[in-house]
């Protein structure tokens, strides 16, 4: 037995902002996918998987039944044969690894799902963010379901605040175009929880307040906005500027040995970086205007296009 595959995902804009309702912007990134699988693996990545499914089991035996039903005693019966996440998701790099699972796991196992195939109302898109949010919150502390979302729908969420969510499209990409957004490999594993919970201590301070309100939020918006019109010079623009605001105001999400390369790339011009997720490590997102301009800048890190304008 294998599983529908569920893919990786990329929240191009939004990170930290959507907690405090700015807008946001998710897509699906199908380089990386995971699926159930019930063969024998004796591998260790098998076995680990499956000893975390076994405590997921458990957590989510405990959700209130007024919000999702799952066939439980079947979950449990395929975890305890050996029942595994098969997945090329990398964890920690603010790719969406959890939440390919819980959406493999709902898919499954919930009872009078919501599908993709049925008419997806705002009601029934924000019915299935709750029930991720509550699933993923076992491996994040505190999850607002987005990830999961994106992967089970596999279709590009535009987040419009906390209560407004729609299935979105995206402007066509252009083979031909020099503009890109990339990923940047920082090397390092992040940690979703700690980042969330310094933000978290941040949020108490009313000039952290103001900032993200006035400034991280302000340029979030725009970005979004320019990238959906598909107006790429305000676009650049905007991001600069959000890149800038990070720098500034979030560098303990940012690695320190990226402090420089991040700064280098505002002073030149030649890209803009920002955060890929929680932060902390994993992956940062770049935006160029001429990826080769980009690669020759960044030439000791490894670059994955996920974009082209």
């Amino acid at each position: 037995m294998k599983g529908p595959l569920f893919y990786s995902k990329i929240l191009l804009f939004g990170e930290y902002g959507i907690i405090k309702d700015s807008k946001g912007l998710s897509i699906p990134y199908n380089f990386y996918n995971g699926a159930l699988k019930m063969d024998d693996n004796s591998s260790d990545q098998a076995k680990k998987s499956n000893q975390s499914l076994s405590r997921f089991t458990a957590y989510i035996e405990n959700i209130t039944e007024d919000l999702v039903v799952f066939e439980i005693e079947k979950l449990r019966a395929d975890v305890e044969v050996g029942m595994y996440f098969d997945s090329s998701i990398p964890q920690g790099y603010g790719v969406g690894s959890s939440g390919a699972l819980v959406a493999a796991i709902y898919d499954k196992y919930a009872q009078d799902k919501i599908t993709v195939l049925e008419n997806l109302t705002r009601e029934k898109l924000l019915k299935l963010k709750v029930i991720f949010g509550e699933m993923e919150s076992f491996f994040h502390g505190k999850s607002s379901g987005l990830d999961p979302l994106n992967s089970y729908l596999s279709l590009p969420i535009l987040i419009n605040s906390q209560e407004n969510i729609e299935a979105t499209g995206i402007p066509t990409q252009t083979k031909v175009g020099k503009g890109a957004v990339f990923l940047l490999d920082s090397g390092i594993v992040g940690k979703t929880a700690p980042m969330v919970h310094i933000f978290m201590e941040s949020m108490k301070q009313e000039g952290f307040r103001k900032m993200l309100k006035d400034q991280f939020i302000k340029h979030t918006d725009a970005c979004v906005d320019d990238f959906l019109k598909g107006d790429i010079k305000s676009l650049f623009k905007n991001t600069k500027q959000l890149s800038k605001v990070v720098l500034n105001h979030f560098k303990p999400m940012i690695p320190d040995q990226f402090h420089d390369i991040w700064k280098k790339g505002i002073e030149t011009n030649d890209y803009y970086l920002k955060l890929c997720g929680s932060g902390g490590g994993g992956y940062i997102l770049g935006f160029t205007q001429d990826i080769e301009i980009a690669e020759k800048a960044l030439k000791d890190y490894k670059l994955e296009v996920v974009y082209n304008f």
